[in-house]
């Protein structure tokens, strides 16, 4: 290992060099992701460089004292076989404290994430495509707007393990290429949805809904941003109504992660995840 390398936090513009380099992975990362990942924990993300050069990175993202979420584990092509990679790892681990670690693993990696202390706990399976329809609801999805993003936290809290509101109230403004829609009835919220434009089309998440009629209202509302591009959904497999809608709307299968966590894993009502938010952030 060279003796200039040393893992410290990212500065500015190089998280969007690590996220040029997780498109060249295929990991197709939103085209506008940078400002929210940030938002979510500024403290949370890691290159490790020889000199002032940036060679691997990670996030370990910090939601509250006791989860984080690790993602954008790389190590650039030209560095790799070096031992880097487990110096950037055991910094990225160290930072978390003693809080549980989730991470979404490819099938390759996951020997490797369980010798580290990760158990799998749920299959993630992507569907992609062009809708060949938008689907039938009784509810209707209206557009989110910034003034009311703190209900939407409120629900989102429900669901995920712990608040993100920062992170939120960025991924959901409106911007360019990114749409969030929020569904209610009787005045109460029954989910809310986002979709953004990535390299290669669109990718819609999170996608959170109590039912799947109000998950197909956000669906309707959200889908005709792509305009007519592929769209991506990150789906827990065990929600077979999240699995029915995609494959009604004549997505298919694409690619699939097994979530994994390093520590107690945190209860997470999968019925209500009809599309996960990120694999790089949780």
């Amino acid at each position: 290992m060279n003796s200039e390398f040393a893992v410290r936090s990212m500065r500015p513009g190089e998280l969007e060099l690590v996220l040029e380099w997780a498109r060249q992975e295929g990991w197709n990362p939103g085209l506008d992701d940078s400002l929210a990942f940030l938002e979510a924990d500024p403290s949370g993300f890691f290159v490790g460089s020889i000199g002032e050069v940036p060679v691997g990175s990670i996030s370990v993202v910090k939601y509250g004292e006791s989860f984080a979420f690790l993602g954008l584990y790389i190590v650039h092509p030209d560095f790799r076989g070096k031992g880097y990679g487990k110096a950037i790892w055991e910094a990225g681990i160290a930072s978390a404290g003693d809080r549980t670690i989730g991470l979404d693993g490819v099938a390759a990696q996951q020997d490797n994430y369980r010798k580290a202390g990760f158990e799998p706990a749920s299959s993630t399976i992507r569907y992609g495509g062009v809708a060949t329809s938008l689907p039938v609801s009784t509810l209707v999805a209206q557009p989110v707007l910034d003034s009311r993003l703190e209900g939407l936290q409120r629900y989102d809290s429900a669901i995920f393990p712990q608040p993100r509101d920062a992170f939120l109230a960025a991924w959901c403004t409106g911007r360019k290429g990114r749409r969030s829609a929020v569904v209610r009835k009787s005045g109460k919220i029954r989910g809310y949805g986002t979709i953004r434009r990535c390299y290669e089309g669109y990718k819609i998440g999170p996608l959170f809904a109590n039912d799947a009629d109000s998950a197909a209202a956000l669906l309707a509302e959200l889908i005709p941003e792509a305009k007519g591009a592929a769209i991506f959904i990150d789906i827990p497999a065990e929600n077979h109504e999240a699995v029915a809608l995609a494959e009604g709307l004549g997505l298919q299968p694409v690619f699939e992660t097994t979530r994994m966590y390093r520590g107690p894993a945190p209860a997470i009502p999968l019925k209500h995840v009809f599309g996960v938010t990120t694999l790089e952030l949780g």
